[in-house]
């Protein structure tokens, strides 16, 4: 776990620096950073997505996520969540919500996390992750510049998801196929383009509905590797 817990201070940090600006960012320019952010989410989107060597898996995975998300109403849950901290903090940013979720699916839905929680778990090495956390040092500093204090506390979905995949991963005791790592990369730059398209402001999609994606992707794949076996 010291490649999570290194990322989540990395995080933190991060988002302390990016508070600090925010105090001194023209709305002009506030504009204009979402436009950028925006733009790259949906290069990074797309470039994930095309990793999918099975995209009717991809497809299946992404309606029974979405329709499983919708059912429990998991958006509704977060929103809820988001609001109960920041009456915690005593915040009144209207964008706390917003920040803590659009922070958690950039830092969480790229191919480094999950292959760097894959590789801890195995035991293998830090390395990727300790990567990732000095990429994600800056990007918090530009969300919490944005989107403020909710950036900070994705620190815990990260701590949750990522650390979730290393001790899985650790429990199960054996190599993830290469196509898993593909598919569910695949899956989360699809998320990835949905979440573009909020920051572009182009349509507000309920995009944490399609989180258990993530879940059925998986389950998928076992159940057409099984299929295939026999």
């Amino acid at each position: 776990m010291t490649g999570t817990l290194v990322n989540a201070f990395a995080i933190i940090a991060g988002s302390g620096v990016g508070m600090v600006f925010r105090k001194n960012l023209p709305e002009k320019y506030e504009t204009i950073y979402f436009q950028a952010v925006g733009l790259f989410t949906l290069l990074l989107g797309i470039q994930m997505a095309l990793k999918a060597s099975s995209p009717l898996l991809v497809l299946s995975s992404l309606v029974l996520g979405g329709f499983t998300g919708a059912k429990i109403k998991l958006d509704e849950k977060i929103d809820r969540l988001g609001h109960v901290i920041k009456a915690r903090l005593k915040n009144e940013s209207e964008r706390f919500t917003e920040g803590l979720t659009t922070a958690f699916l950039l830092f969480c839905m790229g191919s480094m996390t999950i292959v760097g929680a894959i590789e801890e778990g195995f035991g293998k090495t830090s390395d990727l992750l300790l990567t990732k956390s000095i990429l994600d040092f800056f990007s918090a500093i530009m969300l919490a510049a944005g989107l403020g204090i909710g950036v900070l506390f994705s620190f815990v979905p990260l701590l949750l998801f990522q650390g979730g995949i290393t001790l899985f991963v650790s429990v199960i005791g054996k190599d993830v196929p290469p196509e898993v790592i593909s598919e569910i990369t695949a899956v989360g730059g699809i998320i990835l383009m949905g979440l573009s398209f909020s920051l572009l402001q182009i349509k507000k999609l309920k995009i944490v509905n399609l989180l258990p994606s993530l879940v059925f992707i998986c389950l998928l794949l076992a159940l057409s590797r099984h299929l295939t076996a026999n």
